[in-house]
């Protein structure tokens, strides 16, 4: 059941050849652990162009590419609608109505440019130390994961979709296996725990961060604020991981 889960996350979370059965779809949204542990798979994979040879900003460039080649765009388009639904005036219903529209505005191409442009810049300061940036790579992943799998432990969605697909069969008491199994990737770095610790707290704060947004803007967790979550939980965590290293 487990292994099946995890195949479904993968299947969800990435482009990989892998979990898009209905039994691995049904197991994965019923297991919240699913979240991290294919965190840990997507991270390293994530992370190779990073041991490639050339100038920081090159690598950095594939780093990028690599990123969503591996996981797809999908995720960024719940960054195009919570951006524009953020320079909304109004309340819940008017922000839920403009994230429904296939039209994207100024504020969900400012949101994307600087999702995208955090990870290019995170890149770069990884390129500097390459073996040990795959570590804090695979726990930006994680943390990035585990901030999904919490808002789908806390959060309810406001509306039929994806996020009562996996909010519904999820409780605040179920949100301790997702932690535990996450808490090892805060280890990676040893003996230098700092550099992993606030990665991962990083990426469990942003996602907390969009998470109480969403609940007062949105009136609950939708798929587009899972895949936002993830998105800029990965941002906060990379730069987080990268300020450590370097100055502790």
């Amino acid at each position: 059941m487990a292994l099946r889960a995890v195949r479904g996350a993968l299947g969800f979370l990435s482009r990989l050849p892998v979990g898009h059965d209905d039994a691995a779809w049904a197991a994965f949204r019923t297991t919240p652990v699913s979240f991290p542990l294919a965190g840990y798979v997507l991270g390293a994979l994530v992370a190779l162009p990073l041991l490639l040879p050339g100038p920081s900003p090159t690598v950095a460039l594939l780093f990028t590419l690599g990123i969503y080649l591996v996981t797809g765009i999908n995720h960024i388009d719940g960054v195009t609608d919570l951006g524009d639904a953020l320079v909304v005036h109004g309340g819940p219903s008017e922000r839920r109505t403009v994230m429904t529209d296939t039209t994207v505005g100024v504020g969900g191409a400012l949101a994307v440019a600087l999702v995208v442009l955090g990870v290019v810049t995170a890149g770069i300061g990884l390129a500097a130390f390459p073996v040990r940036a795959v570590l804090l790579v695979v726990t930006a992943e994680v943390g990035a994961k585990l901030g999904m799998g919490i808002l789908v432990c806390l959060g309810a969605a406001d509306h039929e979709g994806l996020g009562s697909a996996l909010t519904a069969n999820a409780s605040p008491r179920s949100v301790a296996s997702p932690v535990l199994v996450a808490v090892p990737a805060a280890l990676l770095t040893w003996p230098r725990v700092v550099p992993a610790v606030a990665t991962l707290l990083a990426a469990v704060l942003a996602a907390l961060f969009v998470f109480r947004w969403a609940r007062v803007n949105l009136d609950g967790v939708s798929g587009d604020v899972l895949g936002a979550t993830n998105e800029v939980a990965r941002v906060a965590a990379l730069h987080a991981g990268v300020m450590a290293w370097t100055h502790w």
